[in-house]
Parts: structure tokens; C-alpha cells; sequence
């Protein structure tokens, strides 16, 4: 047994690996030392999902040999589902092809799942530089992308010294979100000049369902590059999104 981890708090499984299972289909899970993780374009090469649950999140954390497990996110999102509050839930390893999930409170329940090979190639993405920064409160950004969401396909983002907008136009109707230096809701900003991008709401508005795991998120984009959007529960899981921009238009 390459592996045993046990987590308590089943939530930061439940809040994160649903969202995933949105944006991608299945993906190479990684257990090692620093905790359970996730690095994976979706098909279409347009949003990368970056996820991180970390070791102290654990209440067990044995890790004899890192381990690589490929599994169908539909797979693993159905039988995690399963869990009721209060379970622990313990991931190992049963045999080299399968991966054992127990779920343990009003008795134990066991499941299996199949491990696939699945052959990945690491997206680049540390190789972004990101020339603006954003952190604000989730409940805004939640906002922000369910109004454009009313009149658009897409949303613009525009960021400048002290200044963060997110618009979108329809054929007849906008919509339109401002935020400056010392408003409510917007916590910080870098930008030491104006950027502005657009990007797909049909990917932003799965991605924003994380804010569950946190009250702030990060957003990083420059102009006509890609976002990356970060959302953190201290000590415990990151989960971040890197997605590509649409081509600028007016």
C-alpha cells in the first residue's frame, strides 16, 4: 500500500472535485508528501484546472511512495457524493489498478474505483506573468459574472491603478460592474497600467462555484491573455483556473 489518507472535513472533496468534473473529464491525481493534487487542461485546451488539497488538511496522512492515480471524474464525483455529514473518508490503495474509497460514520461503507492510464502532458502555466492583480470578495465576483451572464456570452475585464470593471454588452442590453481602491468588496489591486481582456462566461460561471471554499479570491489577467483565478482555504485546499481570453472585441 503505496498510500492511506483520511479526511474528516468531507466538504473540501464535496465543494472542489464536482467543479472539476465540470470543466474536465477525467485526470491524473497525484499523492505525495505535500498532499493530493490535480494539474489538468480541459479537452479543448481553453481552461486549465490547478487543485491542491493539502497534507494538514488531513487527519491521517501516511504516504509510503508518491502515487499517480487516473480517474473519470463523473466516477469519482458520483461515489463521493455518497458520503453523508459527519463520514470520514479514507482514499488507498487496494491494488495497483484500483483505487478504495471508505466512507466511515453509521457503519463503513467501501467503494472501488478503476484507475485509468491516462497520459497527460504538464500545461505550462507556470510560465504565465500576470501584469494585473485583483483580490476581492467572492459574493462580488458571484455578481459580477451572474449579470453579465444576463446579457452576454462573454465578460470584459479592465483593470488600472485603483480601478476594476467587469462589463459585458448584448445586442440591447449591458451590463456593467465597478469597483474602486477602498470600495467595499474589493480588497486589493495591482495594476500599474490598463489591461483589459474578454473571456467565456460558459467556463467562468462553473469556475466561480469554488467561492464556496472561500470568502476572497484572487483574479490575475493581463490584456488578451489569460486569467487565472484563485480560490484558498488557508492550510487546506487551493483551487485555481487558468483560462484562455477570447479575442478582444467591441
Amino acid at each position: 500500500m503505496s498510500f492511506r489518507i483520511t479526511l474528516s472535513d468531507t466538504d473540501l472533496l464535496l465543494n472542489s472535485v464536482p467543479i472539476i468534473a465540470e470543466i474536465i473529464d477525467e485526470g491524473v491525481f497525484k499523492v505525495n508528501q505535500n498532499g493530493l493534487s490535480l494539474l489538468s487542461p480541459d479537452r479543448t485546451m481553453v481552461a486549465v484546472v490547478d487543485f491542491q488539497l493539502l497534507s494538514s488538511a488531513f487527519e491521517e496522512f501516511k504516504v509510503e511512495s508518491d502515487a499517480e492515480l487516473g480517474l473519470n471524474l463523473a466516477n469519482l464525483v458520483a461515489v463521493l457524493k455518497r458520503a453523508k455529514a459527519g463520514d470520514k473518508l479514507t482514499l488507498q490503495l487496494r491494488e495497483k489498478n484500483r483505487l478504495e474509497i471508505i466512507m466511515e460514520g453509521n457503519g463503513k461503507r467501501k467503494f472501488e474505483i478503476p484507475l485509468l492510464d491516462i497520459k497527460t502532458e504538464k500545461p505550462p502555466v507556470e510560465q504565465l506573468n500576470f501584469p494585473g492583480k485583483i483580490e476581492l470578495e467572492t459574493g462580488v465576483l458571484e455578481n459580477g459574472i451572474a449579470d453579465a451572464d444576463v446579457v452576454s456570452d462573454s465578460v470584459v475585464l479592465e483593470a488600472g491603478p485603483g480601478l476594476f470593471k467587469m462589463w459585458a454588452k448584448g445586442d440591447v442590453s449591458s451590463a456593467e460592474l465597478e469597483l474602486k481602491k477602498g470600495d467595499n468588496g474589493l480588497l486589493n489591486i495591482t495594476a500599474q497600467s490598463s489591461i483589459k481582456a474578454r473571456y467565456p462566461l460558459e467556463y467562468l460561471k462553473k469556475m466561480v462555484k469554488a467561492a464556496k471554499l472561500s470568502k476572497q479570491a484572487i483574479i490575475e489577467f493581463g490584456t488578451d491573455y489569460p486569467m487565472r483565478i484563485e480560490f484558498k482555504a488557508i492550510d487546506k485546499v487551493i483551487l485555481k483556473f487558468v483560462l484562455a481570453p477570447r479575442i478582444s472585441e467591441e
